[in-house]
């Protein structure tokens, strides 16, 4: 019987646990469960999810990317400027992601090539985005777009948003990458025992570069979406996403040893995450206590995953 329940907390744990949050907030706030709520819930979600879903790879590898807020906050304000200077939509959407993937491809070169750890090179790119985008931005926010670049983040399309419809597309995009595809198949093996990867004459490094390229690509396109939505590219965006992108994968099963776990987990964990921000919100909870909840929330999803490696 004890073995029996162990099985199902490990399997389905966080199912549990966010059916409890979501009865306990309904029970605590009439508004939680309206629909307005809800979709301010996944909407919200979505900016967390996407730079969630690239973070999923790295942490696949058994990497880590500390980085992904501060790159978010650059590209921002890379694409705010852009869209003041006139460049076109296209243009806008292709340069900033670009930035994101070169972003992610100097942490995963630094990190392979050079042989240090994810840690250390993501903690050093943290401060060294987050520095460019205070400088490129003067330290203060560009603001007032056109319609077409708000459209991104405050727009419709057949009554969904359209953060929300991104946020999906990247989902299934990232899950048949990951189950149908040879980048797939190398980033759970490189995560499995990269030894083994490397004996199989398999470039590994190459296919860990490619994860963090994909971090910072997510964490760009979510800095269009996050713009387009505030209407203001602002350089102190994204402070302390790291923690909740972080928490986000692993409560959503992916292993912080790699090899384990997936984009679809990673979508239950953000959903989670983002409706205790909500929930805790509409409590009227400050937000110095807000951050020791989720500071337990990380000490807990580590924690959590831990119990599933047992």
């Amino acid at each position: 019987m004890k073995t029996q329940l162990s099985f199902i907390m490990k399997q389905y744990g966080i199912f549990i646990g966010f059916l409890v949050i979501i009865i306990a907030l309904s029970i605590l706030s009439s508004s939680f469960l309206t629909p307005t709520n809800i979709s301010n819930i996944i909407r919200q979600t979505s900016i967390h999810g996407i730079m969630a879903v690239g973070m999923t790879f790295v942490i696949l590898t058994a990497g880590i990317d500390l980085s992904v807020g501060s790159m978010l906050a650059l590209a921002g304000v890379l694409c705010a400027d852009f869209e003041h200077k006139g460049v076109s939509l296209v243009g806008i959407i292709l340069v900033t992601l670009l930035l994101g993937a070169v972003l992610g491809f100097l942490n995963g070169f630094v990190i392979t090539k050079g042989k240090v750890t994810p840690f250390v090179v993501t903690l050093g790119m943290m401060s060294i985005a987050r520095g460019l985008a205070l400088i490129y931005a003067k330290g203060y926010p560009i603001s007032g777009f056109g319609k077409p670049f708000r459209y991104m983040g405050s727009g419709y399309f057949l009554g969904i948003p359209v953060p929300i419809l991104i946020f999906v597309l990247t989902l299934i995009i990232a899950a048949v990458i990951l189950r149908h595809t040879r980048l797939g198949r190398y980033t759970y093996a490189i995560g499995g025992n990269e030894e083994t990867v490397k004996l199989s004459g398999i470039n590994s490094d190459r296919y860990k570069t490619v994860a963090y390229i994909i971090s910072g690509l997510t964490s760009a396109l979510a800095a269009l979406v996050l713009t387009a939505r505030l209407n203001a590219g602002e350089p102190i965006a994204g402070t302390g996403y790291e923690l909740d992108v972080i928490a986000s994968v692993v409560i959503g099963g992916t292993s912080l040893m790699g090899g384990r776990g997936g984009v679809w987990g990673t979508l239950i964990g953000a959903l989670l995450i983002g409706t205790i921000n909500n929930g805790m919100n509409l409590l009227g909870i400050s937000s110095y206590w807000q951050a020791v909840v989720k500071g337990l929330i990380i000490v807990g999803a580590v924690w959590l995953d831990r119990l599933r490696e047992e």
